[in-house]
């Protein structure tokens, strides 16, 4: 069985996380994409996350429907600063006999080296790197790009930052994220302050 893990603030989920990632499960043969929120960040302490447990719900929400996809709250359950190398851990104890794989994009390769325990991640797990505007794979300069599996996916311009921009000032974000995920910010008021 193959498990990549796709971690993030999903603040929201977005239609930009699916396409990707739908094409990342295509082209690499994926069973399953663990959609994994993170609590807390050590790379973006200082972003505003709308509440964990809403964007859990969210990422349920954008994910159902989908057979390979599934959402883990291990990080949530966890607290506290999200370490990559403590996920990539529980996910192999989890699933055991299973090839895990890490899914970033290359602008996160390019700070990679900074990660806690780059290479232990490496020894436990498969790199997977997405192409991202702007960064051509061949001009990255870090040392883990040889033990990389670079993926070329759809340039989606859509990113969370627009989204509660768009909504704060009134905006539609329809067709930008799916519809539930539309539905339950509007219903909750999301992301107005």
């Amino acid at each position: 069985m193959k498990i990549g893990i796709f971690g993030g603030s999903f603040n929201p989920p977005h239609m930009g996380h699916l396409i990707v990632i739908e094409s990342v499960r295509d082209i690499l043969q994926f069973d399953k994409i663990l959609f994994i929120p993170s609590a807390q960040t050590p790379n973006k302490q200082n972003t505003l996350l709308a509440p964990s447990s809403i964007r859990l719900e969210m990422t349920r929400l954008a994910t159902k429907g989908s057979r390979n996809f599934e959402v883990s709250d291990i990080e949530l359950q966890r607290r506290g600063v999200s370490y990559t190398i403590d996920t990539v851990n529980e996910i192999v104890v989890r699933y055991p006999r299973t090839e895990v794989s890490l899914i970033i994009g290359a602008d996160n390769l390019m700070d990679f080296e900074t990660w806690k325990t780059p290479d232990e991640i490496l020894a436990k797990s498969a790199l997977v790197v997405m192409n991202r505007p702007g960064i051509e794979f061949r001009s990255l300069k870090s040392k883990y790009a040889r033990s990389a599996n670079f993926v070329n996916v759809p340039q989606i311009a859509i990113s969370g930052t627009d989204i509660r921009r768009r909504v704060k000032l009134g905006h539609s974000i329809h067709y930008m994220v799916p519809q539930a995920v539309e539905d339950y910010i509007i219903h909750n008021r999301l992301y107005k302050e």
